[in-house]
């Protein structure tokens, strides 16, 4: 079993979900007592959130390329960055090890296109949604990509940073949730992408009239397949 690199704690509520999941699919495929060999490094969110509202996003990837680099040397054969809105600094985190960092991006593309699906519509914070970094990636794979219009970008954000970051689960967040997908699905979305790994917290396929996409478990999925390749 090749070791897995976890850069989490942004938030630590969705890295607990990583690490659950994680182990959940090796001990799926191989049965018995087996877990997965990992390492984790958290940062403090704190710290990577006023980086991102003060634009300050250098600095942010240089703080994830230290965290990708004790994973490299804690000998972790492959690295996970679990977060959609900090694949932003994905190349500078990636040039800093030589260890793979698998894109969520990719990965999430890879499952829209195995389910026969060319639109769909994406869910994030407001930086994955209102910046190119994510939609281009996903593009890149020959999906076309909607955002919800402003008012449902700023609501999803919002609770995004003050309930979900925070452990906090609103059934009325959640039926907010399912009015922003139902208008994205209204402008023709054939699956949505749920672009923010604390949104599996709170929405799951029951929410949605079309295919979601999780992108939490669609990467530790990605994970897991290169852990256990021959």
């Amino acid at each position: 079993m090749r070791r897995i690199g976890l850069i989490g704690g942004m938030s630590w509520e969705s890295s607990a979900l990583y690490y659950q999941l994680l182990n959940q699919r090796i001990a799926a495929g191989l049965g018995g007592l087996h877990s997965a060999e990992c390492v984790l490094y958290s940062v403090d969110f704190a710290d990577i959130e006023q980086m991102q509202t003060q634009g300050r996003w250098d600095d942010a990837g240089h703080r994830l390329a230290e965290a990708a680099r004790s994973l490299e040397a804690a000998g972790a054969d492959v690295a996970l960055l679990c977060t959609n809105t900090m694949h932003k600094v994905y190349d500078q985190v990636q040039s800093a090890v030589s260890i793979p960092l698998l894109h969520l991006g990719d990965a999430t593309a890879a499952a829209v296109g195995a389910a026969g699906l060319h639109t769909v519509g994406l869910l994030g914070t407001g930086f994955t949604m209102d910046e190119p970094f994510y939609r281009e990636r996903l593009e890149r794979h020959g999906l076309a990509v909607l955002v919800p219009g402003q008012t449902d970008r700023g609501l999803v954000h919002r609770v995004i940073y003050d309930e979900l970051c925070k452990g906090i689960v609103l059934p009325s967040s959640r039926a907010a949730y399912q009015d922003v997908i139902s208008r994205l699905v209204e402008r023709g979305a054939q699956g949505i992408v749920l672009g923010c790994t604390e949104i599996e917290l709170l929405v799951g396929q029951a929410d949605s009239p079309v295919p979601v996409f999780p992108t939490t478990r669609i990467h530790v999925d990605a994970a897991v397949e290169h852990a256990l390749a021959p």
